[in-house]
């Protein structure tokens, strides 16, 4: 396929290039690490490589250079589905391997090819089948993605002995079968589980986003819509995030896609990382069901400091890296207004927009005030009737699954090395902290 041919193309190039890059800048600091670091989960230490996207302070994430309002809207705005508007999550995957704004060619091959690929093995289905129907949803999503290792091109052709200089291409034959699959592994989940066990077959003419949706069974163009987009935005965000960099991790042990991308899931079910917009919706229902609808101003300013001096956060509010509104919320408002906008919930989220950055600039402990991704996709989701809170990470482990099979295709292009930090004792510091240098930072 073509896209498989760009690759071919660019990966020696970019080879060459990270190789004289290594061997030139190798003993340049990034910056100095810290003993806080070390301690403090090595927040913002420059210690990894990531091209895929990276997030800035002033302007969110960027995909291979490009905004959320560019890629959607803006001169480089990426193919979308024939009648519809938003981004096919298709062509933002193969911007995100090769750099370059994908043609509308290129992305309806993508798409044939995944429609092509998306049959799930009954083997998976009945690895789902064997586990308690009340088993956490992310616990069979994982589960199934790993079943599906007996079939890896990668751990078949390294046992042949392939040529490390392939190891790109074998990766990529399975990122391709795991993406074209995943979205069906996960709708037959979410239909075993919540509807009775009825599953949906994969309609072939329809694009990857739009799939997903009629799999799980509601065929509302504009959950279509709603699909591709959420699959969209919460594709990628840099290379330290905890499912990004677990993959990552793992992957460079040359374990293949299905072994790296389960263990990236295991990371995203975490509480402080993947469940954060059921926190947020479930803040915003306790506001509805407290004031028999949507409060006042006046109430929901109550409501904030009620939970501030609780010792809570209001979740959905700040960011590690953003000090403004987060673009991936602005997205999800802009489509709010435009399929949703009597919705109840999505009132309290636009009066919360209004209300609580100014709570949070009173009470002066929140470097960023504004709202971030998880503040809106939830009752996106509640909207279209996908009221499962526990299944809400699933959706987010389908779209992170394509900046995740991205990031390890371009690691085994690069050839980078297993990754292996140093580690420190608490003893070592205790011996020789007084004697150290202090950083400037």
């Amino acid at each position: 396929m073509k896209l498989k041919e760009k690759l071919a193309e660019l990966i020696p190039q970019w080879r060459a290039e990270v190789a004289q890059i290594r061997k030139t800048y190798g003993n340049r600091k990034t910056m100095d690490c810290t003993i806080g670091h070390a301690y403090g989960g090595m927040r913002g230490l420059k210690a990894l490589i990531c091209d895929t996207s990276e997030v800035f302070p002033n302007e969110g994430v960027k995909f291979r250079g490009y905004t959320i309002p560019e890629l959607r809207k803006g001169d480089a705005k990426l193919p979308s589905a024939p009648g519809g508007e938003e981004p096919l999550p298709e062509g933002l995957w193969y911007l995100l391997l090769t750099g370059e704004l994908p043609t509308e060619e290129a992305v309806k091959e993508l798409t044939a090819e995944f429609a092509k690929r998306a049959t799930v093995p009954q083997y998976v289905i009945d690895v789902i089948r064997a586990m308690p129907v009340d088993t956490h949803p992310m616990t069979q999503f994982s589960a199934a993605i790993l079943a599906m290792q007996k079939e890896s091109i990668f751990a078949k052709r390294y046992q042949e002995g392939m040529r490390r200089e392939e190891y790109w291409e074998a990766m990529f034959e399975d990122s391709l079968n795991l993406l074209a699959r995943i979205t069906g592994i996960a709708a037959y989940i979410y239909r075993r589980k919540y509807k009775d066990d009825t599953f949906i077959a994969p309609d072939p003419n329809l694009d990857w986003g739009a799939n997903f949706a009629h799999m799980l069974g509601n065929d509302d163009p504009a959950f279509y819509e709603l699909m591709r987009l959420y699959l969209f935005l919460h594709s990628d965000h840099e290379g330290g995030n905890v499912s990004a960099h677990t993959n990552f991790l793992v992957s460079s042990a040359l374990s293949d896609i299905y072994y790296s991308v389960s263990a990236g899931l295991d990371g995203l079910a975490g509480p402080l990382h993947g469940l954060a917009n059921q926190e947020c919706l479930r803040w915003i229902m306790m506001l509805y069901e407290k004031f028999g609808g949507v409060p006042t101003k006046e109430q929901l300013e109550e409501f904030c400091w009620e939970t501030l001096n609780s010792g809570q956060v209001i979740p959905g509010y700040g960011h590690a890296v953003l000090r403004v509104t987060d673009p991936r919320y602005t997205a999800q408002r802009e489509f709010a207004l435009k399929y949703m906008a009597d919705d109840e919930l999505f009132k309290i989220v636009s009066l919360a927009y209004e209300v609580v950055p100014q709570v949070l600039m009173k009470h002066g402990k929140a470097k960023n005030p504004w709202p971030n991704v998880d503040a809106h996709s939830g009752v996106l989701l509640y909207h279209f009737g996908i009221k499962e809170f526990d299944f809400y990470t699933v959706f987010f482990g389908v779209s992170r699954a394509l900046g995740m099979t991205a990031q390890a295709i371009l690691a085994r292009g690069y050839l980078l090395p297993i990754e292996r930090p140093k580690s420190i004792t608490t003893r070592w510091v205790k011996e020789v902290a007084e004697s150290l240098p202090v950083s400037e930072g």
